[in-house]
């Protein structure tokens, strides 16, 4: 995996250089993010460091704790989010307009209780079976990963058969809830699953049940450092931040 990891940041550091964005005046930059792609940017945030000398702080934000920042003009120079989000702080001037990227995308997956017997998940008939044999099922109340999970029972037509064993859930990992053996089987974004102690991942939904929840980035307009905040938007959206996008658990947006 270092070795993924360096590749990725010597080739990128070739794209800061070509783009004449990494010569700036080193600068800290924060970022603010969620639960969804914090993965992803702390993975990504050691290497822009080493390949352009700015250091980066990381602010994980809960829930509504993110647009609360945002809107409040909070100290921060990055913010990430959905892309339709950055396009609508763009229009109300949170983010500075050109600056948007999309940078990676997440599949949806399923966890269990470490130790606990997987799933199958071999095809859509397969994961039908499955949630409907399960005692409990969790996924995200509000969350882009649970709407969509909403949405595929609605889908299978098993929202009502499930519904008394559904565990919606709000303010943590729902694998963390399925760690606690408060429900069964966990739906979530894989991302968010695999650093979760006590569970193991059973896999992705089927290729034809399979969401994405893609997520991009944008400098905010309070930035006090925005040449070196656009690089690290640069740097987390180009093509070469593929190997350390994939080791967080999550894609490139554009695959």
């Amino acid at each position: 995996m270092r070795t993924a990891s360096n590749a990725a940041t010597a080739s990128i550091f070739g794209v800061l250089t070509m783009l004449n964005v990494g010569a700036v005046q080193a600068a800290e930059i924060t970022v603010l993010t969620n639960q969804g792609v914090v993965s992803a940017v702390r993975d990504l945030a050691p290497a822009f460091e080493r390949a352009s000398g700015h250091k980066v702080v990381v602010s994980f934000e809960l829930g509504q704790g993110l647009m609360n920042k945002v809107n409040a003009d909070a100290p921060a120079d990055v913010v990430t989010h959905y892309p339709d989000m950055i396009e609508d702080l763009i229009k109300k001037g949170k983010v500075r307009a050109g600056t948007g990227a999309v940078v990676a995308r997440a599949g949806i997956g399923v966890a269990v209780k470490a130790g606990a017997p997987k799933p199958d998940l071999g095809s859509a008939d397969a994961f039908k079976r499955a949630m409907l044999a399960a005692k409990s099922v969790a996924y995200s109340r509000s969350g882009a990963s649970g709407l969509s999970a909403a949405k595929l029972m609605e889908r299978l037509g098993i929202a009502d058969a499930i519904k008394s064993k559904t565990v919606l859930v709000d303010g943590v990992p729902v694998a963390a809830i399925v760690a606690k053996g408060e429900a069964e089987i966990g739906l979530q974004q894989i991302n968010v699953i695999l650093p979760v102690a006590g569970v193991d991942y059973a896999g992705p939904l089927p290729p034809e049940l399979q969401d994405y929840v893609v997520f991009g980035a944008g400098v905010l307009t309070v930035s006090k450092a925005p040449e070196a905040a656009l690089a690290l938007v640069k740097f987390i959206s180009a093509p070469q931040a593929a190997p350390l996008i994939r080791k967080s658990g999550m894609e490139p947006a554009g695959h």
